[in-house]
């Protein structure tokens, strides 16, 4: 009953968010899964705005994942710089790139164990690939995913992989990827860490942290 009382409460908000972020999708600019790849490693600990800027110029210069794993990565660092962490990225981008050329003649896999086998690559990077290039369901665990799941009451684990499978359970799998990136943009935009605008937030009274909010607001 518990679990269906959360099945509810998550179709209420995909109901409101839908309707407040019509264009629920990634941000991010690709033309091909390898594009996404990379993107989604960039875009750790950076703004997407600005990884699509980096990716602009990026893309015309690397075009294929032989292109990554051949390239000096001191000159891919300096690509990448602006992104932050560019040294660990450069590392990644041209480590996973090597592999895909030893091990899946230099395409991205369509599927998670796959994907996580290569250097550096999460679940969470597996999943946005998968749902947004070929359509498989997938929960994506961002930072925003993360905590607005605790705010909202969704899950008490603070691991993005436990944070997933809790999801998984009350999320019905044809919104995956719709849910994950609702949140994405409720947390960027309403629901921002340093101080959410609980006043302009249209899922209050679905979230547990909105409805403590009311009360002592109330009780002032």
């Amino acid at each position: 009953m518990e679990k269906e009382n959360y099945k509810n409460r998550v179709k209420q908000i995909i109901e409101i968010l839908e309707k407040e972020y019509p264009d629920a999708r990634t941000a991010l600019t690709f033309k091909s899964p390898l594009e996404l790849l990379v993107s989604t490693v960039l875009s750790a600990q950076c703004t997407d705005e600005r990884v699509n800027k980096v990716t602009k110029v990026l893309f015309n210069k690397y075009r294929s994942a032989k292109d990554y794993a051949r390239a000096d990565l001191t000159e891919l660092e300096n690509d990448i710089r602006s992104t932050g962490f560019f040294r660990n990225k450069a590392k990644s981008i041209k480590a996973f790139c090597t592999t895909l050329l030893e091990k899946f003649n230099g395409e991205v896999p369509d599927n998670l164990k796959d994907l996580v086998s290569l250097p550096g690559i999460g679940r969470k990077t597996a999943n946005v690939v998968l749902s947004e290039v070929y359509g498989i369901p997938g929960i994506v665990v961002d930072t925003h995913v993360l905590r607005l799941s605790k705010l909202i009451g969704l899950s008490n684990n603070k691991d993005a992989t436990k944070v997933e499978f809790d999801l998984m359970e009350i999320v019905p799998k044809e919104k995956w990827r719709l849910f994950s990136n609702l949140l994405m943009l409720h947390g960027r935009s309403i629901c921002v860490a340093r101080r959410p605008r609980h006043q302009e937030c249209k899922i209050v009274d679905l979230c547990k942290e909105g409805v403590r909010w009311k009360k002592h607001s109330l009780k002032i």
